[in-house]
């Protein structure tokens, strides 16, 4: 009778039996929880700012490091991660990244300068770059195929979970303990997901005599250079494109052709050229970029919409703000859910017809209804956007080769980052122009509500040009293997 109810448990879940302790649940319990804390990570020190400035004596622009530090340390390590994983075993370098993220918060917490405080960031961003990168792979590896969009949907629910629960919980924290414990309550978390994952995540497995040949030195040093070269970039200037951001820029685009020629000639490159040949993944990854670019885009203009355009004071401000993370949040799950059953490749463009309506909807409902037609806007923009972030994930997952599970999960993820900084950068630079203001912060109502227009107007169009693109991508090959199994019986 146990056996029995066993095998029904396994066939419910999915879970394949190559683990330490079979529980599925507390495995992804463990998983999810990493997720949230990566995502945690960021919302909930946006809020200490101006805390920090007074308690630090320092500028705006010197606290802001906080929060740059960590993105910069995800942006330009987390392909390095994933391929460090993939030589040497992703429970190993997950629980080394679980390790470092919890240490940096403690040290975070215990900061008496700001350098150390921005220091213990960068390590912190580290962990969280491993965390993120490993997530998802360790799903594939213990979730069947059949229940992989469930899975990322959850994923996608704890890191929306996360970015909306951060300035919540961030301004008691800050009312109550104090700034510290914005960073140290991160630290039991972090253990907690430790404990899950070492008793319940798979062992690792020997490597292969050909996945030992070597590290490719020379090109994560050059990937991570040119990561760097982009990233500031774009956030560098306060607005500004000046010179020093032009020559970061061109920096970058060197970077890319150097990275591309060592590629090449490398015997154990740290990504394989030959992996973008497959029209599916490249099509995928450069989707990311573009949604992303556009979700990004709600959180540069919106603000000032509903602050200057509206009139809403800071309170309201911020309850319609976190609409967007609290409808992604419920809409995670079911998303995954639908890519289960109706598969992963014609899901992305449901998502992506779905998002094209949301943005649509940004650009005209506002300023028919207000208040009302942006939230119904973004109840539209939002539930597309996890729709394709658990079907895209679930489709490169889905195939990926076991001795670059790491590294792919991790430029999933690299692309999800450079289209959040990219649509800061250039969706802000449209929102700027189309405003026709050359501060934006002093720009009248009736500007703002304008350039909200136009910016979300172009935000259709980028839509518009990814739904085409995953149309012309061949995702057959793919389509096949992630549609969930038939029953035979």
């Amino acid at each position: 009778m146990k056996k029995a109810h066993s095998d029904h448990s396994k066939a419910i879940t999915g879970v394949k039996e190559d683990r330490p302790i079979s529980s599925p649940r507390l495995t992804l319990a463990g998983l999810s929880l990493s997720m949230l804390l990566s995502s945690l990570g960021v919302s909930i020190a946006n809020v200490a700012l101006p805390t920090l400035a007074q308690i630090f004596a320092a500028s705006f622009q010197e606290v802001q490091w906080v929060i740059i530090a960590y993105l910069l340390a995800i942006t330009i390590t987390i392909v390095t991660a994933g391929r460090i994983a993939d030589l040497f075993g992703h429970k190993r370098v997950f629980l080394t990244g679980i390790f470092l993220f919890a240490a940096a918060s403690v040290l975070c917490g215990l900061a008496p300068e700001l350098w150390i405080l921005i220091t213990a960031r960068t390590v912190q961003g580290l962990g969280a770059a491993i965390m993120m990168a490993l997530t998802m792979v360790f799903v594939r590896e213990t979730v069947s195929k059949e229940r992989m969009g469930s899975a990322m949907g959850l994923l996608g629910t704890m890191s929306a979970v996360g970015t909306a629960l951060g300035p919540s919980l961030g301004g008691l924290i800050l009312s109550g303990p104090g700034w510290q414990f914005l960073f140290l309550a991160m630290a039991p978390l972090g253990i907690l997901s430790f404990v899950l994952t070492y008793f319940t995540l798979p062992r690792d497995r020997q490597a292969g005599g050909k996945e030992q040949q070597g590290f490719d030195s020379l090109g994560t040093a050059i990937l991570g250079l040119t990561l760097a070269a982009y990233a500031l970039a774009v956030t560098l200037g306060n607005g500004q494109f000046g010179r020093l951001n032009l020559c970061l820029f061109l920096a970058a685009v060197s970077g890319t052709g150097f990275f591309v020629l060592v590629e090449s000639k490398s015997k154990s490159p740290l990504i394989r050229l030959s992996l973008f040949r497959k029209t599916a993944l490249s099509s995928s990854l450069g989707l990311n970029v573009i949604v992303s670019t556009v979700m990004m885009s709600t959180l540069v203009v919106g603000p000032f919409y509903l602050s200057r355009t509206l009139a809403l004071d800071e309170a309201l401000v911020g309850l319609v703000l976190s609409a967007g993370p609290v409808i992604s949040a419920i809409s995670g799950i079911p998303a995954g859910r639908l890519v289960d059953y109706y598969g992963a490749p014609f899901m992305i463009r449901a998502g992506l017809l779905t998002m094209m309506a949301g943005s649509l909807a940004l650009s005209l409902l506002p300023s028919l209804f207000g208040m009302t037609g942006y939230i119904i806007a973004i109840a539209v923009l939002t539930p597309g956007y996890q729709l394709f972030q658990a079907s895209n994930n679930t489709v490169v997952m889905g195939t990926v080769e076991p001795d670059q599970k790491g590294v792919i999960s991790g430029m999933l993820n690299l692309s999800r980052n450079l289209g959040l900084i990219t649509g800061a950068s250039a969706m802000g630079a449209v929102f700027a122009l189309a405003s026709a203001s050359e501060n934006i912060t002093s720009a009248d109502a009736q500007s703002i509500a304008t350039g909200m227009q136009i910016t979300f107007a172009t935000a259709t169009l980028l839509i518009a040009i990814a739904f085409l693109v995953s149309i012309m991508a061949d995702h057959t090959p793919w389509h096949r293997r992630v549609l969930p199994q038939q029953d035979s019986r």
